[in-house]
């Protein structure tokens, strides 16, 4: 423990505290809490985008991969940027105009059934979940090794503050700690890289020719086949991370916290700027790593390579100041991910299916809140009991869920005229079935020495991307198919008319 790592990390708590009661004040409705009033610009919503997608995974994790695994690592740089082309140019702009706080909104202007809106809802907290407990576990194990504090301790501090944050600050306060995390995030990575670049004399040639000797992968270091085990598991892998993002709830949320089509472009244009420049910085940080961190502790402490490398590079400050924004990334990315199960349960659960769209203001800001506690607290509970387990493939595994039940919802939804409600059910139980199925009997539980059941694995894949993204999309197509009930395509002209209006045109937004 040292006392700039004990200022830096107060700092960032007060900080985000102050933020937090600023929101409170200005946090007056459901659009408020869910939404935050449209009120963000293009450039603000960008940053809050960036400060939700870059996770502690992203940060931590990366770096931390490249610098073990080396060209294998870098596929997680790719995979998170390569996501947002199918982001911005297929569905961020008509979900903002379709939906006014949620995914399912966005599918109940076509289809006003409430059991698919309760699909949506349980799916979509599921995937939240999972992130979060990894998220968690991850916050509890960087405070435990930098402060020296109980793992079980370090999660109770940051699952009440990110409880806090939303509680009373909503979508205001949540989207304004991702904004001050971006920035953070990427001046940080911005000046080790600069550090790491300075070492090798401002050689980037040198730099990875150095690769091939800082290792001892030697020369595979700078080839593929390091961390998969099959090309298949890199390509699942892949797979998972493209279609993914566009799927995640907590990244759809961010379409409508702006007021128009126009802000939305605006929006995913400077997150995928922001994205692009960070991800492309993390070669530095895991080469850099590789060359000045010792080998035998990278290997064992892979998610602390950032932090490693800082300290090595600049000593106790500059690590202390990285382990902050470290810090601040769990927090900020835990914080959405509350806020997106919350509003799942409060608006599409409570308000949407138990009262029929009756339910008056301040019942649904008192049940938002509520279930803003029970959300957080079920989370603490779950990553303390998950706490010695190796759950960092939960990340990616979320990511699966998302692009096997999600996004053939609304690819279909958005573009095929004869998907029906019965399609939909079927797709989205399907992706979250075999998601869960593979995982179950797949490397990352089943195995002989370290799983968490001790025998042979079913499935060979860690990652099940390949297998449950296609059962997904066919899930959809043969529920489709095999449905014949009469209007259960329900209102795709009406939905069209409004998923493409032209920017500025007045929309009025039927929700079912």
């Amino acid at each position: 423990m040292n006392i700039s790592g004990i200022v830096f990390f107060l700092a960032i708590v007060v900080g985000t505290l102050m933020i937090t009661y600023y929101a409170a004040k200005r946090t007056t409705s459901t659009n408020d809490f869910y939404a935050a009033g449209n009120r963000l610009s293009g450039l603000q919503n960008g940053l809050a985008i960036s400060g939700d997608y870059m996770s502690a995974a992203s940060f931590l994790g990366i770096a931390g991969s490249i610098a073990v695994y080396g060209f294998d690592g870098f596929f997680y740089s790719i995979g998170f940027l390569a996501s947002y082309v199918i982001v911005q140019y297929i569905i961020a702009e008509p979900l903002h105009n379709l939906g006014r706080y949620t995914m399912a909104d966005a599918v109940a202007v076509r289809f006003g059934e409430k059991r698919l809106r309760g699909c949506i809802a349980v799916n979509n907290m599921m995937i939240t979940i999972f992130y979060m407990i990894a998220q968690l576990v991850g916050a509890g194990w960087l405070v435990h090794l930098l402060f020296g504090l109980e793992t079980s301790l370090a999660i109770v501090l940051v699952g009440g503050l990110m409880t806090v944050y939303v509680t009373f600050g909503g979508m205001l306060a949540t989207s304004w700690v991702q904004i001050v995390k971006s920035i953070l995030l990427v001046s940080s990575t911005f000046i080790v890289s600069l550090i790491v670049l300075a070492r090798f004399e401002w050689d980037l040639l040198g730099l990875f020719e150095s690769m091939k000797r800082a290792t001892p992968l030697q020369e595979r270091f700078l080839m593929a086949g390091n961390m998969f085990d099959h090309p298949l598991d890199m390509l699942s892998f892949n797979m998972a991370l493209v279609l993914g993002t566009a799927g995640l709830p907590h990244i759809i949320a961010r379409f409508y916290t702006v007021r128009d089509p126009r802000t939305v472009r605006a929006s995913v244009r400077t997150a995928t700027f922001t994205i692009g420049v960070f991800y492309a910085m993390t070669i530095f940080l895991g080469f850099g790593a590789a060359a000045f961190v010792d080998w035998s502790i990278l290997s064992e402490r892979v998610e602390l390579a950032a932090p490693l490398l800082a300290s090595e590079l600049g000593g106790e400050f500059l690590m202390a100041f990285v382990s902050a924004v470290a810090f601040a990334t769990i927090l900020a990315v835990i914080s959405g991910l509350v806020l997106t199960a919350s509003s799942a349960f409060a608006h599409d659960v409570y308000s949407s299916i138990f009262r029929s769209g009756r339910a008056t203001e301040a019942q649904q800001m008192r049940v938002a809140k509520l279930s803003a506690i029970v959300v957080g607290a079920a989370s603490i509970v779950l990553a303390l009991g998950a706490q010695t387990l190796n759950v960092a493939f939960l990340v990616s595994f979320a990511f699966a869920v998302a692009a096997s039940a999600n996004l053939p919802v609304l690819l279909f939804t958005l573009f095929w005229r004869r998907f029906n409600t019965q399609g939909a059910i079927s797709s989205i139980t399907a992706g979250l079935s075999s998601s869960l199925l593979l995982m179950a009997v797949g490397p990352n539980v089943m195995d002989p020495m370290a799983g968490w059941i001790r025998a042979e694995a079913v499935f060979p894949l860690k990652h099940p991307g390949i297998v449950s993204i296609p059962i997904g999309f066919a899930g959809g197509i043969v529920g489709t198919l095999l449905s014949r009930r009469r209007g259960s395509s329900g209102h795709f002209e009406h939905m069209q008319a409004i998923a493409h209006v032209a920017p500025g045109e007045n929309r009025n937004r039927e929700l079912g």
